[in-house]
């Protein structure tokens, strides 16, 4: 090691030189300022390249750092600063600007002790100024990021027993203070009672573990206002004391009010505010396996007149009638008794420990509720009645879709009865809903298996074979585990009672879709769909549609639905945002079975489709009916004053075929033009002729 002796100043200027410090001297009696040729270098410059001058430095110097640079000398100078230190740009040879860290301060005074030479070293802190700038970005992101998402910091040093709150965590609490240090005790002080034991313990549990711990409680504003707030805490090491604990507080009052609205929704009627049938369907089998020593009763009930009344009162007073109606309903059951609308106008209740004489008691007093319920009308005659079947429920091993089925079938008795009274279910008198209920259950299996078949039946423009309209209405056809085709009029009625017939629909779409989205996009034919009440009502729908046409590349234009009047009526305003929606995206929508109900010119009036099509009521007996003919007459003329295709349902006769050609009817569907067969041949079939030249497609 170098002794004393060799440390001279060539030992001094080798060591700045390694420091890359940069020496200025200067001489306040002269005027001169000294530079070192490693200052020179670090500004980019070779010895000579400089012309030294006093005032250099600040020639060098950014604009905006003069003032400030010249300032800190000043006072210095004048003995009100210990030394000179500040940062400054300086210009580079290559023209940008050299951020320094400039440290000095008087190295000789005079007899008076005035300053009279000065020394300092000048650092490049470019690259740390750099880092500064980039952090500065995080931390401005960073706040940024707290403010929108409404957080606020706060930490607690455990050896000095102090908490800090940031001005986001002082409003969260509702605290109106100056600074962010308040007393050790204040947060215990907002704590819900329900959750003081809980919210302190997970504010200690950092100490034992490294992770971040999420916790939520509620806290008690001064003003008595309840939120619930939600913190992340971790414990922050520290070895010159006990450490703290960081954490973060967030105010989710409402996300806690949205997320309990969601789950009452997702288990309510929307409507009527009953159980939905999902829900149901859960409580009944947590009952089912908890039933003891008395039965359950499970209550079917379906309004009476209903339809009469939407028909005649509107939609609106539709609506209103099934509110009215349960809360009628809810105003005469026990706080242990559970009520669901199942859909439509359809509700059905669950009834704990109940005996015969206790269910007859309660049917009568629903009966008597649904009668005398107001529903606004100024009729009289415009009443409700309802019909109810009652199945009691004691061995733990039935099924939920058991159990409604019992329940549905002895309300189907009582109807038959008469109506306006209940039945108690009894194997002797069951009119079959237990064997709908596992015709539903097959089908439901038969979608995973194969046993669900795709058929087609073609609309056919009238006088002609098949010409540019090529379009096909899909149907679905039931394989039975005895290989027997069970036709839709049996197993979709059972599918839509038990609450499958959405499944079903979207079954049956995504599957044609997925088979013959390429025919759909070459233009070969369209598809269209028939849609339940169930599915009409679904919000999801397009969601599902969507995605399903992205996933096959079917066109939406290639693509129609067919609503019934009983579907809409089951929900109008679903039925309206739905039609709505497949107008936007072009998709074609049809009125089906027009003409069968008391409300199908409000329908017509509501709703802008694309095609109407004559309910085959009207269309079979048309040869010697002039009614028929009158109102086939009236439908068609109406459908093209609006720009609607007509469709003639169920053309089963050459007679029918005849006049409705000579009427003017352009499109029909039926037996006598071609039966149902599998989707797939008319498929391939209407592939190859869309493939011919245009004169030989006929």
């Amino acid at each position: 090691m170098a002794d004393k002796k060799n440390r001279n100043g060539e030992f001094w200027e080798l060591a700045l030189e390694r420091a890359h410090l940069g020496v200025w001297d200067w001489d306040l009696r002269s005027g001169d300022c000294f530079y070192s040729a490693m200052w020179s270098q670090m500004l980019g410059y070779g010895e000579g390249e400089l012309v030294e001058a006093s005032d250099l430095w600040l020639q060098l110097t950014h604009p905006d750092d003069r003032e400030r640079a010249v300032a800190s000398g000043e006072r210095h100078i004048a003995g009100l600063t210990d030394s000179i230190e500040t940062e400054l740009r300086l210009k580079h040879k290559s023209g940008h600007w050299v951020w320094v860290l400039d440290r000095g301060g008087v190295v000789e005074r005079d007899a008076e002790g005035r300053p009279v030479r000065l020394m300092g070293v000048q650092t490049d802190i470019s690259k740390q100024k750099q880092a500064e700038a980039e952090l500065e970005q995080v931390n401005v992101r960073f706040r940024l990021a707290l403010a929108a998402s409404g957080t606020g910091i706060w930490h607690h040093d455990l050896a000095a027993g102090k908490s800090y709150w940031d001005e986001r965590t002082r409003e969260i609490f509702g605290l109106v203070a100056e600074t962010d240090e308040v007393s050790q005790d204040l947060w215990h002080s907002y704590l819900h009672p329900d959750d003081r034991a809980d919210a302190e313990r997970a504010h200690l549990a950092p100490l034992q573990t490294q992770k971040v711990v999420a916790v939520q409680y509620r806290i008690i504003k001064r003003d008595g206002d309840i939120r619930h707030v939600e913190s992340l805490i971790r414990a922050i090491a520290d070895a010159q004391s006990s450490g703290q604990i960081l954490g973060t507080v967030r105010d989710v009052t409402e996300a806690k009010q949205r997320d309990q609205e969601l789950a009452h929704a997702a288990r309510h009627d929307a409507l009527t505010g009953l159980l939905n049938r999902a829900a149901f369907d859960r409580l009944l089998a947590e009952h089912i396996a908890a039933a003891r020593q008395f039965p359950l009763a499970v209550f079917y009930v379906d309004l009476d007149y209903f339809k009469a009344l939407n028909d005649f009162a509107g939609h609106a007073a539709g609506d209103l009638a099934l509110k009215r109606v349960a809360e009628g309903i809810l105003g005469c059951l026990p706080p242990s008794v559970h009520a669901a609308r199942l859909g439509g106008d359809e509700f059905a209740l669950l009834v704990p420990d109940c005996d015969a004489a206790q269910a007859e008691r309660l049917a009568d007093a629903v009966l008597a509720a649904v009668r005398d319920a107001d529903l606004g009308l100024t009729a009289a005659s415009r009443k409700l009645a309802a019909s109810i079947g009652i199945a009691f429920v004691a061995d733990e091993n039935t099924a939920v879709a058991d159990a409604l089925a019992c329940a549905d079938d002895a309300c189907y008795a009582a109807k038959a009865a008469g109506r306006n009274r209940f039945a108690v279910f009894s194997p002797e008198t069951t009119s079959g809903g237990l064997n709908a209920a596992r015709l539903a259950a097959d089908t439901v299996d038969a979608m995973e298996d194969g046993r669900l078949k795709l058929f087609g039946q073609e609309i056919h423009r009238l006088g002609q074979p098949w010409q540019e309209n090529r379009h096909v209405e899909v149907l679905a056809r039931l394989a039975g585990r005895n290989g027997r085709l069970i036709p839709p009029g049996e197993f979709i009625p059972a599918a839509e009672r038990f609450g499958i017939a959405s499944r079903l629909d979207r079954w049956i779409i995504r599957t044609a879709l997925s088979l013959h989205g390429p025919a759909l996009k070459s233009g070969a034919l369209t598809l269209g769909f028939n849609l339940s009440a169930q599915t009409l009502s679904d919000p999801q729908l397009w969601d599902f549609v969507d995605a399903v046409i992205d996933e096959t590349g079917a066109p939406h234009s290639g693509i129609g639905f067919e609503i019934t009047e009983t579907a809409a009526v089951t929900n109008f305003t679903a039925a309206e945002e739905f039609v709505r929606k497949a107008r936007e995206r072009r998709c074609r929508v049809s009125l089906d079975d027009f003409g069968a109900g008391m409300s199908s010119f409000e329908y017509l009036r509501r709703f802008p489709v694309d095609t109407i099509k004559i309910d085959g009521s009207f269309i079979e007996h048309i040869a010697e009916s002039r009614f028929d003919r009158e109102i086939v007459s009236a439908i068609s003329g109406i459908a093209r004053s609006l720009d609607c295709s007509v469709v003639a349902e169920k053309i089963e006769e050459q007679d029918a075929l005849d006049i409705l050609r000579d009427m003017g009817v352009a499109f029909g569907q039926g037996f006598l033009l071609h039966q149902p067969e599998p989707l797939q041949a008319i498929v391939t079939r209407a592939s190859a002729r869309a493939a011919l030249p245009a004169g030989r497609r006929a």
